[in-house]
């Protein structure tokens, strides 16, 4: 499955190559996506803020792809909206984890979709550095058959 999704992101959304995108880790309940620095720098030699962002917005999208995989659950997933916190710079490669709310929240998603056609869920996702989040971000996703 996470190959699956790691084909998807380099051969649909090419900038992923650029980046050097790749798919880390994947439980179910999160999605960790690597972006190295050396890709991803600024003119500071820090990560380039548009380049965490794009890192976050994919882990959460692909998080939500591979867990409506996994349970068979076909449409199209867009971001319709996203908001990005940078609380210190990152030096080192950009790992972005990206964190399903609660599986509540979830099955509500689902049910709402399998009804109407269309739903909308909030997704975190967090890039740290030496254990301490330096960017957080919060998407609201939308999946529409």
């Amino acid at each position: 499955m996470e190959k699956k999704l790691q084909d998807i992101l380099t051969k649909a959304i090419p900038l992923t190559k650029a980046m050097g995108i790749t798919v880390e880790k994947y439980d179910g309940r999160q999605l960790t996506i690597l972006a190295p620095l050396a890709n991803n720098f600024n003119h500071l030699g820090t990560a380039f803020g548009g380049s965490l962002y794009i890192a976050c917005v994919l882990s959460c999208w692909g998080l939500l792809f591979l867990r409506l995989r996994e349970e068979g659950v076909k449409g199209s997933i867009v971001i319709g909206k996203g908001c990005v916190e940078y609380l210190s710079p990152v030096t080192g490669d950009i790992l972005a984890t990206g964190s399903m709310p609660s599986e509540e929240l979830y099955m509500g998603f689902l049910d709402v979709y399998r009804m109407k056609g269309r739903a909308r869920i909030l997704i975190r996702s967090v890039i740290g550095t030496e254990g301490n989040p330096a960017v957080t971000f919060e998407g609201e996703f939308a999946l529409i058959r």
